[in-house]
């Protein structure tokens, strides 16, 4: 059996919301595609950016055979308590050497915990499909991005990226929007694999996060009007529901990257098998 420990990087009114309109909370969606990767899966859930919440300690964190950091709503350079405990959760899973892994957000605090930096991106939002990531050089032998082709789509939903780098880390992939899509940081022993996008977003949670932040996406400029808005959403409940709809599919320009879980999860995938399993082998709990 494998134990993770899903962080939750929401408050609770975010988390809830999702609730609401997908039935389940970013962590325990996040929870669900690991034990579908890992049907051996036990998967604890922490809040840590809930006041009193009740958190790890080095000696628990070394307990898990992995950490996974979500996304949040939350933006690192705001400060304050909700973010500060996450950032030190993260320094104690460094400390702990358990395997982590970050989704956009979770890249975030994964570089803040280790020197880094985190600001609004100034080419503007990248909202639904990252386009165009393509691995580095040090991308293309790594083992996050084993079986990923040489340019990809994912799901994503950012303002904010990583623009200050820790000192020691690996740039895996970028696009045209974020120099650092994917990354591997070293810190105080432990091991970090984080992407800017999110594997764990099947085409529901992309189409549901359209409708919620539809209005605001409209005063970017990215939809005409909530007409426009609600029909595109429209097509991604579609797509979901109907994965061989190519007319859907072609016309808002999706592909397999996207529409198969296999390929869409393959980072996911790749941190059970190179990370996970391999540290809980050498810690003796094979």
């Amino acid at each position: 059996m494998l134990r993770f420990l899903v962080v939750e990087g929401n408050v609770r009114e975010a988390r809830e919301g999702f609730r609401e309109a997908l039935g389940l909370t970013p962590s325990e969606s996040y929870a669900n595609v690991l034990q579908h990767l890992a049907p051996d899966a036990l998967c604890d859930i922490a809040f840590p950016a809930d006041d009193g919440a009740n958190l790890p300690d080095g000696e628990g964190l070394e307990g898990y055979d992995g950490v996974v950091l979500t996304g949040s709503g939350l933006n690192v350079y705001d400060g304050g308590p909700a973010i500060e405990r996450q950032i030190e959760l993260m320094r104690a899973v460094y400390k702990s050497k358990t395997p982590a892994f970050g989704s956009c957000w979770g890249i975030q605090i994964g570089a803040v915990a280790a020197g880094g930096a985190v600001s609004r991106n100034v080419r503007g939002r990248e909202i639904n499909i990252a386009r165009n990531i393509a691995p580095t050089e040090a991308g293309l032998s790594h083992p996050l991005l084993q079986g990923r082709a040489r340019a990809y789509d994912a799901p994503c939903s950012h303002l904010d990226h990583v623009t200050s780098l820790p000192g020691d880390i690996a740039i895996l992939a970028s696009n045209g929007m974020s120099e650092v899509q994917a990354a591997e940081i070293r810190h105080e022993g432990g091991v970090f694999w984080g992407v800017q996008y999110h594997p764990e977003f099947d085409l529901r949670t992309m189409a549901v996060i359209l409708e919620r932040y539809g209005d605001g996406l409209i005063r970017e400029g990215f939809f005409k009007d909530r007409t426009d808005c609600d029909r595109f959403a429209a097509d991604m409940h579609t797509l979901h529901d109907e994965p061989g709809r190519v007319d859907v599919a072609f016309r808002l320009g999706i592909g397999a990257d996207i529409l198969d879980p296999a390929i869409r999860r393959t980072e996911l995938t790749n941190f059970l098998a190179h990370q996970v399993r391999p540290t809980k082998s050498a810690r003796g709990r094979a």
